[in-house]
């Protein structure tokens, strides 16, 4: 099953006459997703991929009914406003695949959505994929390197970084395992959807038997995700790979949030929090499925 996607998922894409809009919407319906829509304000009534163009979310919606998911491609200037004319619509998950958004505008969109009740994954995000069944965003790049680095499987996988998004599902197929859903998380300093947020939609769902996460130092997310695991929200095999462990404190490494101050955010907090709460901490991530073939003994 996975999480979040899959093959009953539709999607409109906003900004889809642009030029990442247009690539990575017809991507998508290659893949086999239910991209329903698209839009441009002025160029409602045109078609892109075989995909018909409103000026509006609203006027998608009302032409093709509810719709689960937008993903936007605009500039980062221009995000906000995409993202609460999507969440007025009713459109219930965003991923805004948009990077360089000034900090008070996500969090105004950030609150907006809470408001709204709309899950909004990223900014910065390069999409959710369910292998075989439907990818919103462009995490896989196109079908055939989607098709070579996503296999189903019983491994939810999530990162901040979009490149180790691919990375570990691919050591996980090499290995002889699969995924479930991969969830890249986004780059920005601000997110509307974290690691522990996800946990509990991993741990929901049937399919998936195990977590494996490519980490970074700074912020929190992954001692946030150990108060879950000890408070019993999350049950299954959690393993972190924890990549900038040589950074001194105050040094900024990948991202622009991975910071690390105060004691939180470092690699050694991380795994030790992670450790404490009863997932597992891999040296390296190609130790990842010797890790879960352990705990889940197959």
């Amino acid at each position: 099953m996975g999480i979040l996607v899959d093959k009953s998922t539709t999607v409109v894409v906003q900004g889809i006459t642009g030029r990442e809009g247009s690539l990575r919407a017809a991507y998508m319906k290659a893949y086999g997703t239910k991209v329903v829509a698209g839009t441009s304000p002025g160029k409602g009534g045109e078609v892109e991929a075989g995909i018909p163009v409103y000026n509006t979310v609203k006027q998608a919606v009302e032409a093709q009914g509810p719709i689960d998911f937008s993903v936007i491609f605009v500039p980062g200037r221009a995000l906000k406003t995409a993202v609460k004319e999507a969440a007025d619509a009713g459109v219930k998950n965003i991923v805004p695949c948009v990077e360089s958004v000034p900090i008070h505008d996500i969090m105004d969109m950030v609150e907006y959505c809470k408001i709204k009740g709309t899950r909004l994954i990223g900014p910065g995000s390069i999409g959710i994929l369910t292998p075989k069944q439907a990818v919103v965003g462009w995490l896989g790049g196109n079908v055939t390197w989607a098709n070579t680095f996503f296999t189903p499987g019983p491994i939810g996988v999530f990162s901040r970084s979009g490149g180790q998004s691919g990375t570990i599902p691919w050591i996980l197929k090499e290995a002889g395992y699969g995924v479930s859903t991969v969830v890249h998380t986004g780059t920005e300093p601000v997110l509307g959807t974290s690691f522990a947020d996800l946990l509990p939609l991993f741990e929901a769902d049937p399919a998936t038997k195990g977590v494996a996460v490519f980490s970074e130092i700074g912020g929190s997310q992954e001692e946030e995700c150990a108060e879950v695991i000890a408070s019993g929200g999350f049950t299954k095999p959690f393993v972190i790979y924890v990549a900038g462990a040589w950074a001194p404190e105050g040094q900024r490494f990948s991202h622009a949030s991975s910071i690390v101050e105060r004691g939180r955010g470092s690699a050694k907090s991380k795994m030790e929090a992670i450790r404490k709460a009863g997932g597992y901490v891999a040296t390296n991530p190609n130790e990842i499925p010797r890790i879960l073939r352990e705990v889940l003994k197959d």
